[in-house]
């Protein structure tokens, strides 16, 4: 299931070189996750100021088996999960489908084939009653199939706050491909994280996205050695600093890396110059309100059914059914 070296090679060098030289200079986010980038967003998801991991987990373990009753509608429920990763939050609603129906079909889609081999083997391991079937694909770029047996509904996951991500018109992209693979009455879980409010401030968040460690940015600096080691480009890691912001207007965070001094770096025999304070731009985390989130669902074909929230209303989990 692994992607060759050189086509992955390519596919880094196409995106360094078209980010790069972009006015605004930018990297794409799955440039992270390499196999050290991985390890270090883990390392993220167990942060103090990192609280989207541990409430929507909290979330899921205090309602997991509401969500599954009112997903469910009486009949056997198969799960589909996109961008699955570890599925680490996703085995709490497993087991629960496990002991409410005997067992449960669980089909991952994940970019990652060392994470879907990995989950799916720690699953199975873990909650005996799971049936795996992983799907290498992109599911942003490329199709995917969903299996379910007769008189079985489909409850399809997109978690993590992984939508924010992307820009509103890619995420409304996303759930309309997804909706077009359901049937109505399926259902949709979905994590995000909330915009600043009266419980929740700004510095929370930039906190989240630059700890006190210093783990969030060795993460974003270490697209800059993935290039040096995979492309023999020359960055020096000193010279530039990890920076994080909150973006009112666009209601996001921002990922930057700046530049601290003018500096000159070679890619692939091409020469990239960088003005003191010129940032790349690596990653947007775009928050939402209650409000957003059922318009987002509702442009893609899916009606709201309950938000789930955690007492500080840091986090939203929204089940909507497919309409």
């Amino acid at each position: 299931m692994t992607e060759a070296p050189d086509a992955l090679r390519e596919a880094v060098l196409h995106e360094a070189l078209i980010g790069l030289s972009a006015l605004q200079k930018t990297l794409t986010p799955w440039l992270f996750y390499d196999e050290a980038g991985s390890h270090l967003f883990d390392q993220i998801t167990t942060l103090p100021e990192y609280y989207l991991t541990r409430t929507e987990r909290a979330l899921f373990a205090e309602h997991a088996e509401e969500i599954l009753a009112l997903a469910s509608g009486g009949q056997r429920l198969t799960v589909l999960e996109l961008g699955a990763g570890s599925a680490g939050k996703t085995g709490i609603l497993l087991a629960a489908a496990v002991a409410r129906q005997g067992s449960v079909l669980y089909q991952p889609i994940d970019v990652s084939a060392t994470a879907l081999e990995e989950a799916a083997a720690n699953l199975v391991a873990e909650i005996p009653g799971v049936i795996v079937e992983p799907q290498v694909a992109n599911y942003i770029t490329e199709g995917f199939t969903l299996s379910r047996l007769p008189e079985e509904r489909a409850l399809s996951l997109y978690i993590g706050s992984s939508i924010g991500n992307f820009s509103p018109v890619e995420a409304m992209a996303i759930l309309r491909n997804l909706r077009e693979h359901l049937e109505a009455g399926d259902t949709f879980l979905l994590g995000a994280d909330l915009a600043p409010s009266a419980h929740k401030t700004v510095a929370q968040l930039e906190a989240a996205y630059d700890d006190a460690q210093g783990v969030t940015a060795a993460f974003n600096k270490n697209v800059l050695v993935r290039l040096n080691r995979e492309l023999e480009a020359d960055f020096d890691l000193e010279g530039f600093a990890h920076r994080a912001c909150w973006n009112a207007g666009a209601s996001r965070m921002e990922m930057h890396l700046e530049s601290l001094g003018a500096q000159t770096v070679h890619l692939d025999g091409k020469l990239f110059a960088f003005a003191e304070g010129e940032t790349i731009h690596t990653e947007n985390s775009y928050k939402f309100t209650d409000e957003g989130l059922a318009r987002l669902l509702g442009g893609a074909g899916f009606e709201p059914v309950r938000v789930f929230h955690d007492e500080d209303r840091l986090f939203a989990v929204t089940l909507a059914r497919a309409m």
